[in-house]
């Protein structure tokens, strides 16, 4: 049964260079419907092996875990990720 709880979720991914023509954050709205918030991002010419981005993730709880989720099947580096649980709205 899916969780159509709303909830939002704030991560920092590390998306390498092989990756960068990759739409990844584009797929997070558009296949998993989620609502992006992009609170920062560091995209450096004088270290192009990755980009940084700080970002916010609303939708409902099961949204949010396919994402994830793909994010996690891409080998992605997720630095940060608050629990859904606790920034529930």
């Amino acid at each position: 049964m899916l969780d159509n709880r709303r909830t939002q979720t704030c991560i920092q991914i590390r998306i390498p260079k092989d990756l960068h023509e990759e739409p990844v954050i584009s797929r997070l709205v558009s296949h998993y419907g989620v609502t992006i918030i992009i609170a920062d991002a560091q995209v450096s010419t004088n270290v192009p092996q990755h980009s940084c981005f700080h970002l916010q993730l609303r939708g409902t709880v099961s949204q949010i875990e396919s994402a994830l989720t793909y994010l996690d099947e891409l080998d992605l580096e997720v630095l940060h990720q608050s629990s859904p649980e606790e920034n529930g709205w």
